[in-house]
């Protein structure tokens, strides 16, 4: 019956997940993996990469092994072997590399954060398109409409049945910005083509965005710029056109930063904090698609303020702070310390066939190294 009916709204067009490389953006049913704590805590990886001053911001992958991450000075660094070796493959002085998301080995989009919050920042061009791997950027065509600077990209794969004809295509949002003003890029043709929404009258910064489908998504938000922003997720059905509040966190000086969805129901976010004299932080969770939430404690610690979070699975998760890393392994009801790096800004969970890599971009760039399920279940003789 959900089929029949987002066919008629798609006009025949039936949406199926895409098969092959399972990467955290797409509509995935994750499975239950038995992660032991040892494994989850103490085996993170700190990776050889070039020394940066600050906080690196985002890492995506197109492939398990064919990855990129940016920084703030425009610097653009790809691996082809999951992250044992990276090199700098271009470099545009005065961009912001804010978010990355790669469809491929070669095809991704690149997010500059905009002028006017951080400095040095000199390039206006919102998101740029490569289709050789990072090393030549093009900027996407907006027409006469753009934003002014974007934060996060959420990639979704797609298989469409059109007039008898399975078609594989790519939506795309892209979102901003930190500081506002606010606004989305919505692509539904893997980028050939862009409309932009303005979210100004709904957000005053937009940190994340995650669309479950061409109509259903979710932003991730403050409700203002000021010292009075609160916490804010606004979700929509209607791809974009209509805004529903389905969190408010109702405390001065907050906003939800970044989130991380194992299925099309289960998902966390975190709640940053500028509160000084705040010590206790706070998560949030949905299990019914964003439609309401409940906030969930991680750590009573004024320096703990939050960024990235990454979940494997509905149990097994990690949060970055500028005090460090935490972890969980019942769905956030409790949280250990956990070896990542401050400033932790963005997590990637990768799904090859024999592993899962977590990868944790902030002050460093580290990776987790998980074994799937089947390949435990062989190696202890139960398959």
């Amino acid at each position: 019956m959900k089929i029949v009916k987002l066919a008629k709204r798609l006009g025949c067009c039936v949406l199926l997940v895409t098969p092959g490389l399972l990467l955290e953006s797409q509509l995935i049913q994750a499975q239950p993996h038995p992660i032991s704590a040892a494994e989850a805590v103490n085996s993170w990886q700190t990776l050889d990469t070039e020394a940066y001053k600050g906080k690196r911001d985002d890492i995506s992958f197109g492939t398990p092994t064919h990855g990129w991450y940016g920084t703030g000075k425009g610097d653009l660094f790809a691996t082809e072997d999951g992250g044992e070796n990276w090199k700098l493959v271009s470099s545009r002085p005065g961009t912001f590399i804010r978010a990355l998301g790669f469809i491929d080995e070669k095809t991704g989009f690149i997010g500059n954060v905009g002028t006017d919050y951080y400095p040095g920042v000199t390039d206006e061009t919102p998101l740029y398109r490569t289709d050789d791997g990072g090393m030549n950027w093009t900027p996407v065509d907006l027409g006469n409409n753009t934003i002014k600077g974007v934060c996060a990209i959420d990639i979704l794969p797609v298989r469409n049945f059109y007039q008898g004809e399975l078609r594989d295509e790519t939506i795309i949002h892209a979102a901003g910005r930190v500081g506002g003003p606010t606004g989305i890029l919505r692509s539904l043709d893997g980028g050939h083509s862009w409309t932009v929404i303005d979210m100004q009258d709904h957000a005053g910064m937009i940190l994340d965005i995650k669309f479950f489908d061409a109509w259903t998504g979710l932003v991730f938000a403050s409700s203002s710029t000021g010292d009075d922003r609160q916490g804010l997720i606004l979700r929509t059905t209607d791809g974009g056109k209509s805004w529903k509040q389905v969190y408010r966190s109702g405390r001065d000086a907050e906003l939800i930063w970044k989130a991380s969805f194992v299925d099309s129901k289960t998902g966390y976010a975190t709640v940053q904090s500028y509160d000084a004299g705040r010590a206790q932080q706070l998560i949030v969770k949905t299990s019914d698609g964003g439609k309401s939430w409940s906030e969930l404690p991680l750590t009573s610690d004024t320096g703990a303020r939050q960024f990235g979070i990454g979940f494997v699975d509905e149990n097994h998760g990690w949060v970055g702070t500028m005090a460090g890393g935490f972890y969980t392994s019942d769905g956030g009801k409790s949280f250990t310390p956990a070896p990542i790096a401050r400033a932790a800004n963005k997590f990637r969970i990768i799904r090859g066939e024999k592993d899962i890599s977590v990868f944790a971009i902030g002050t460093e760039v580290q990776r987790l190294k998980l074994e799937a399920s089947g390949q435990r279940n062989k190696r202890n003789g139960r398959e």
